[in-house]
């Protein structure tokens, strides 16, 4: 019989990753309160007593909580929205899987550090700069200090989810491009490390099989830039002739972009490299495999037609 896990929050990028790479191994359970998915079911987690009823009534071996308000400026300026999201209902979630005696999957953030440092491992201590990585935080440290079992994971700049649930900077240049977008002002002043979805969705199954509880950097393997990632972007459309790159401060989007940023998000998987757990590719391999199985369709549609063959049949 297929162990059973909970899934709360899945309705986004990360929710359906989860849900391409433990569906057929396990049986899951996914809700979210934006029920777009017909193997979604509704749930607002915020609520308590909803949300314990749910799990019990599922009775599941692990709950894996995954939803957030992940809009740095939508978080600055709704606190109380931010905080019940991103933080009591983390509460929430421990409460429940400590009462039913099951390990809890939380996802935090490399935004959580205040980049004064080039490189992060797992046991550097975070200094949250926005109400977002603050949430998130004490999301991460609730978890840490009262969850029986537990597995946190960090994950950085993510991709995934495709044209209509990727909300990060991959889909917001490609949208740019194919919109006849051909100058792109990207800033030069943050570096982190690309995450998709769907190699982190089977690092954490790793992880689960092997039970191996704690805290996790959970990112692509390389370490990179706001430009670099464009360019590599760019590169795989092979529109490198077509586009020009305007370096910018992150001043030049403040009106946009005004929520505190840190310079570097940068993480090293250090305890999965440890614990010969590490099963996270280049952060371009992943790129490219990303840009193919997500974006074929959509980029058929826009008539982007300068894709490598061998990699998107057009």
């Amino acid at each position: 019989m297929k162990k059973k896990i909970y899934i709360a929050g899945a309705g986004g990028m990360l929710g359906e990753a989860f849900y391409r790479i433990f569906k057929n191994d396990f049986e899951v359970k996914c809700t979210d309160k934006d029920v777009n998915e017909k193997w979604l079911s509704f749930l607002d987690f915020r609520d308590f007593d909803k949300y314990k009823k749910e799990v019990e009534a599922f009775k599941p071996d692990y709950l894996f909580h995954l939803g957030a308000y992940t809009d740095l400026e939508f978080c600055e300026l709704n606190l109380d929205d931010t905080y019940l999201t991103n933080t009591t209902a983390v509460e929430n979630a421990v409460f429940i899987a400590n009462k039913l005696d099951i390990p809890l999957l939380y996802i935090s953030t490399a935004g959580i550090f205040d980049g004064t440092k080039d490189f992060y491992d797992d046991w550097d201590e975070p200094n949250p700069l926005g109400h977002y990585a603050r949430s998130k935080y004490m999301g991460e440290r609730y978890v840490r200090e009262n969850a029986k079992r537990y597995i946190v994971c960090r994950a950085g700049w993510m991709m995934g989810g495709g044209p209509d649930k990727d909300k990060k900077f991959i889909n917001k240049i490609i949208k740019q491009i194919a919109s006849g977008k051909r100058d792109l002002y990207i800033v030069n002043d943050k570096d982190g490390t690309p995450t998709f979805t769907v190699d982190f969705a089977k690092n954490v199954k790793l992880l689960i099989e092997n039970e191996y509880w704690g805290l996790y950097n959970l990112v692509c393997n390389g370490e990179t830039s706001r430009r670099e990632v464009a360019e590599e972007l760019v590169k795989i459309l092979e529109l490198e002739s077509e586009v020009t790159f305007h370096e910018v401060s992150s001043t030049y989007f403040k009106d946009t972009y005004f929520a505190p940023r840190p310079p570097s998000e940068r993480l090293i998987n250090k305890k999965l490299e440890l614990r010969n757990m590490n099963i996270m590719r280049d952060w371009k391999v992943a790129l490219r495999e990303y840009i193919t199985d997500y974006y074929t369709d959509y980029l058929k549609e826009k008539n982007i037609y300068s894709v490598k063959e061998d990699i998107i049949t057009l």
